[in-house]
């Protein structure tokens, strides 16, 4: 299985650029993990992913634990801003890890909301003088950016050890730069997960596909027993950047996927119109889309969703990340793992099936002692224990019991991707500069929009998108 990482950048304006799925019922019926008593600088009671220790350095929970070793300063006295996309649900979810760290600390902690171009917003704080104490940054590119300019602070001995303590090599290394650490990886995301109507399926007598044939003759089926077979939000380019990379990783593989994310490998490539090709035998078939590729192109992934989940459905099928089971939950009356549910992204020609996630880093842009303790207590098991329990929540924190994740679903996405250890690559369209992988309106969000509008003209798609990315890479 191939692994990419996804982030959340703008790309997710329904958002949530991630990878499992908690419901907001099932969530609502855990109560969170990491609580503690308010103010003192006491110890906060124990997670279940194991204990932890105050201001003080008290330690609760089974000392066995590799959240036995978390010791975080006394920050009384102390203000810290956090920056993040996140909005509605997500915000609230994050305010109980942020709650949770200022009832270990003392410290007061506010929440700054980045709006969707994140790296605008904190680019623009920068040179205004007042960047945020620390800040989640939507994609690896931006990072790399940043830390070249010098706006990122690396992280203290004690982040690394926790850092090194909980995370596999992999993570570690996409929050690095230069040879030096400089983020956390908090959340994740997994972008191949493919949503579909069990009673449309059962009224069509079709199955879950493994193939992109099989995938393709089950959209066919659908379609000719009543139900438009595949819902696309097309209006958000960013999930037909998502569409691409399943695609393109799992027929030309991880090699060629890392030379064009780097762009070592022009997109003018022939691997790439094999790839746009196959994403043509979709694309290119009006009668297998809700509202065909000019419908597909006016709506939001929101409504992508909502189409194949109403009540009569106007699709079977929805392809997007974990999160859309958060949709599901909030604006449809389907219920996940009976009305809704999900199959891996099919294995295209013979190659292996993919997984494009992605995840968003906490890194510092104030040196402080504050900012530092944050990032050490967001690479501990106890912050991914008080997310998770949220629901809509992937950690990649191998120390996090995975008990604290509220159903078998979450569960077995979350074990997936801890099993998969090392071998995993960040979502391709993530790791190039903001102006072609990141931007609505431009670059690939653009040209692959416009292909989903004209699927025929493989060599034009091409062109435009090697000429966009060539100026973006400046290469």
């Amino acid at each position: 299985m191939h692994l990419t990482i996804r982030t959340r950048s703008t790309k997710a304006a329904g958002r949530t650029r991630t990878a499992l799925v908690v419901t907001a019922a099932t969530a609502l019926a855990l109560t969170a993990a990491g609580c503690g008593s308010g103010g003192g600088g006491g110890t906060a009671a124990p997670s279940s992913a194991g204990g932890a220790s105050g201001p003080d350095g008290a330690t609760g929970g089974d000392a066995a634990s590799p959240a036995a070793t978390l010791k975080l300063p006394d920050l009384h006295g102390q203000s810290l801003s956090v920056a993040a996309i996140w909005t509605g649900a997500e915000q609230k979810n994050f305010q109980q890890v942020l709650d949770d760290f200022a009832k270990r600390t003392g410290a007061k902690t506010s929440f700054v909301p980045t709006g969707d171009n994140v790296s605008t917003f904190l680019g623009t704080k920068v040179q205004g003088g007042a960047p945020p104490d620390v800040a989640f940054l939507p994609q690896v590119g931006v990072l790399q950016q940043f830390a070249k300019a010098g706006w990122l602070k690396p992280v203290s001995a004690e982040v690394d050890a926790t850092l090194t303590a909980n995370y596999g090599k992999g993570w570690k290394d996409l929050g690095a730069y230069g040879g030096k650490q400089y983020g956390v990886y908090f959340k994740a995301a997994n972008k191949s997960t493919v949503w579909y109507n069990t009673k449309v399926f059962a009224d069509a007598g079709v199955s879950e596909p493994k193939t992109w044939a099989d995938f393709l003759g089950t959209a066919q089926t659908i379609s000719d027993s009543g139900t438009p077979a595949v819902s696309i939000g097309g209006a958000d380019g960013w999930t037909l950047t998502d569409w691409f990379e399943n695609v393109y990783l799992s027929q030309g593989g991880p090699e060629l996927y890392d030379k064009l994310a780097k762009h070592q490998i022009k997109w003018t490539d022939p691997s790439v119109a094999k790839a746009l090709t196959t994403l043509g035998q979709l694309f290119g078939k009006d009668t297998l889309i809700a509202g065909g590729a000019k419908g597909a192109l006016q709506t939001e992934f929101p409504a992508s969703v909502d189409q194949a989940f109403a009540e009569p459905p106007k699709a079977g099928i929805v392809y997007e990340g974990d999160f859309v089971a958060v949709n599901i939950a909030s604006e449809t009356k389907a219920k996940v793992g009976e009305d809704a549910k999900e199959f891996p992204f099919p294995a295209v020609d013979g190659g292996k099936a993919p997984v494009v996630s992605g995840g968003d880093v906490a890194v510092a842009m104030k040196d402080s002692p504050a900012a530092q303790a944050l990032l050490t207590y967001l690479a501990s098991p106890e912050a991914a224990a008080v997310a998770a329990a949220q629901g809509g929540f992937l950690s990649p924190n191998k120390s996090l019991d995975l008990s604290v994740y509220p159903n078998d679903v979450a569960r077995g996405i979350a074990k997936s991707l801890i099993d998969a250890g090392d071998d995993f690559r960040f979502d391709m369209s993530d790791q190039a500069p903001a102006a072609f992988g990141g931007t609505k309106g431009m670059g690939e969000w653009k040209d692959l929009q416009d292909f989903l509008a004209n699927p025929k003209d493989v060599a034009g798609a091409q062109k435009k998108l090697e000429a966009d990315a060539a100026k973006a890479y400046g290469n």
